[in-house]
């Protein structure tokens, strides 16, 4: 499972885990809190903000050239692109000063830190494990534009791969089609497919004519059967797949140039 559903709201699971962990500090905080006379949620809070603009800055000082031409995609974080480790760094250092600074604030403090890392961690990591060992290439048929029956295994031809699940009424699909029209031309060792979810083939044709986009590998996926499968419940989903076939990264979401240069090093790491 790569994203959950929340009503009209899809939320990928690396965001849900997050806000997960966060719900249990605070709830941690509060009761020890409690017992010692003092709150945390606002403490919580602040260190959560930290390491997020942190974990923000760290990402766009490791991705920096993606960033040169388009200074305003930096403050955009619909893509995405934060550094874990830098945010991880910030909220312990951050933590530590407070810590450090309001003694009644230690016990309570330092036992919501605990169970949010724990949280964090302990989850994070049994689904990355159950992930990496089960997810490999869907054999969902899917068809081309002009009808002939084709699979993505058809289409890599033992190259890896990256999937783009999308549909021309969703604007962040819209505004992330150029990344991917550049990137096909700039990576050709790397097959780019482009799995269109319950559209008629005339209206990706219009689309992709309408936009002047030009895309090697458009496929029609009518029944949104691939996106089951994969365990995306919202667009635009990305998969990447290494030359073997498996599953080495996934992103929900708008994405940009540097948050696809991240996700096309894990072909080089696995």
């Amino acid at each position: 499972m790569l994203s959950v559903s929340l009503g009209p709201l899809g939320l990928s699971l690396g965001h849900l885990i997050l806000m997960l962990a966060f719900i249990v500090a605070l709830v941690v905080g509060a009761v020890n809190g409690r017992k010692e006379g003092v709150p945390v949620a606002g403490s919580l809070a602040d260190i959560f903000l930290v390491a997020m603009v942190c974990a923000r800055i760290g990402f766009v000082i490791r991705y920096f050239e993606h960033y040169q031409d388009n200074w305003l995609g930096v403050l955009d974080i619909r893509d995405g692109g934060f550094d874990v480790l830098s945010g991880l760094t910030a909220a312990l250092v951050f933590a530590g000063y407070l810590w450090w600074r309001r003694r009644p604030l230690r016990r309570p403090l330092a036992f919501a830190m605990a169970a949010g890392l724990i949280t964090w961690g302990s989850v994070s990591g049994l689904i990355g494990l159950i992930e990496s060992q089960a997810q490999s290439l869907p054999d969902t048929p899917l068809a081309t534009l002009d009808g002939q029956p084709t699979s993505l295994a058809g289409v890599a031809a033992g190259q890896p791969m990256v999937v783009n699940l999308w549909a021309s009424w969703c604007p962040p699909c819209i505004r992330e089609m150029p990344v991917l029209e550049e990137a096909q031309q700039r990576y050709p060792e790397v097959a780019f497919v482009f799995a269109n979810q319950g559209e008629h083939p005339d209206t990706i044709r219009s689309f992709l004519a309408s936009h002047s986009l030009t895309l090697d590998h458009v496929l029609s996926d009518r029944s949104g059967a691939l996106g089951r499968v994969s365990g995306s419940q919202g667009l635009p989903t990305t998969l990447f797949y290494n030359a073997r076939g498996q599953l080495v990264d996934s992103h929900m979401g708008e994405l940009s140039h540097a948050t696809l240069a991240r996700s096309l090093e894990r072909f080089d790491s696995r």
